[in-house]
C-alpha cells in the first residue's frame, strides 16, 4: 500500500510540472543555460596578427674551442691546456671581458681503429676537445678578434661559429607588438565587415614573440685558416612577434 501511494504521488508531480509547463502557449523548452553554451561555438571573431622588426646587433657570440690528439691523455690534455691559455689571454687582451667568456663543452674521448687481423678496436690515442663561447659587446672588432684567437692557439683552435643578436631588445619587441596588434584589427575588421556584423572590443589577447636564431653548423669544428684578415657582417635580426586576439560581436 505505501509503494502504489509513492507511486501516485510521483506521478501526480510529472503531471502538475507538465501542466504548469503547457498552460503557457509561448514557452519553449530551451537546452541553453545562462552562463552555458551547449553548442560548442566559439562566439566572437577570432585572429592572429605578426609584427616584425629589423634590428641591428650590438652583440656577438662566438664559439671557438681546441682540440688536440695524442697518444696519452696527459699529452692531448697539456697541449689543449696550454693552447687554451694563450687563446684566452688573447680575448682578454682584445677588450673581451673574463665574464663573458664561458667554457661550453669539455670532452676527453678515446681515438680507435679496427685490427683486421685481430678483429677488434685497437686504441691509438685520444682526443681532448675544449669549447667556450664569448660575448663580443664590439661588433668591429670580431674580425680581428677571430684572426688573434687563430693565431694564439695554432693548428688547434678549432672556429664553429658566430652568432649576433641585440642584448636589449625590449624597444624592438614593443614595436612588434603593436604592428601584430594592427594587423590582428585588420582582419578583424575584414572578417566583421564580411559578414555584416560589427566588430567590438578584444575580449582575450595571447602573445608569442622570438627571434629566429642562427643555428651553429653540423659539421663540427674546423681548422682555422689565416691567409687574410676575416670579414665580419653582421647585418640585421628579426625580432618577431604574434599575437592570437579575440574580438567581440556587437
Amino acid at each position: 500500500m505505501g509503494k502504489r501511494w509513492l507511486l501516485v504521488t510521483g506521478l501526480v508531480l510529472i503531471i502538475s510540472i507538465v501542466g504548469l509547463t503547457g498552460c503557457q502557449p509561448d514557452s519553449t523548452v530551451s537546452g541553453q543555460v545562462t552562463g552555458f553554451n551547449f553548442s560548442g561555438q566559439q562566439e566572437g571573431i577570432v585572429v592572429s596578427g605578426s609584427g616584425k622588426v629589423a634590428a641591428a646587433p650590438d652583440i656577438a657570440t662566438l664559439r671557438l674551442g681546441i682540440e688536440a690528439q695524442e697518444a696519452t691523455v696527459a699529452e692531448a690534455q697539456a697541449q689543449v691546456a696550454g693552447a687554451m691559455e694563450r687563446v684566452m689571454a688573447s680575448l682578454t687582451g682584445n677588450g673581451v671581458a673574463k665574464k663573458d667568456i664561458q667554457t661550453q663543452f669539455f670532452n676527453i674521448s678515446k681515438v680507435t681503429r679496427f685490427d683486421e687481423k685481430g678483429q677488434r678496436e685497437v686504441v691509438i690515442g685520444y682526443r681532448v676537445t675544449n669549447i667556450v663561447a664569448a660575448k663580443l659587446r664590439d661588433i668591429s672588432k670580431a674580425g680581428g678578434i677571430i684572426d688573434a684567437v687563430a693565431a694564439a692557439g695554432g693548428d688547434l683552435t678549432r672556429i664553429d661559429a658566430i652568432n649576433f643578436s641585440v642584448e636589449d631588445p625590449t624597444e624592438f619587441h614593443n614595436q612588434a607588438r603593436e604592428l601584430a596588434m594592427e594587423d590582428a584589427k585588420a582582419k578583424a575588421k575584414q572578417l566583421a565587415d564580411l559578414a555584416g556584423v560589427t566588430l567590438g572590443k578584444a575580449t582575450f589577447i595571447s602573445e608569442t614573440s622570438f627571434t629566429p636564431p642562427i643555428p651553429f653548423p653540423a659539421g663540427g669544428f674546423e681548422r682555422a685558416a689565416l691567409a687574410v684578415a676575416t670579414p665580419i657582417s653582421p647585418g640585421e635580426t628579426e625580432i618577431v612577434t604574434t599575437v592570437q586576439v579575440t574580438f567581440s560581436i556587437k
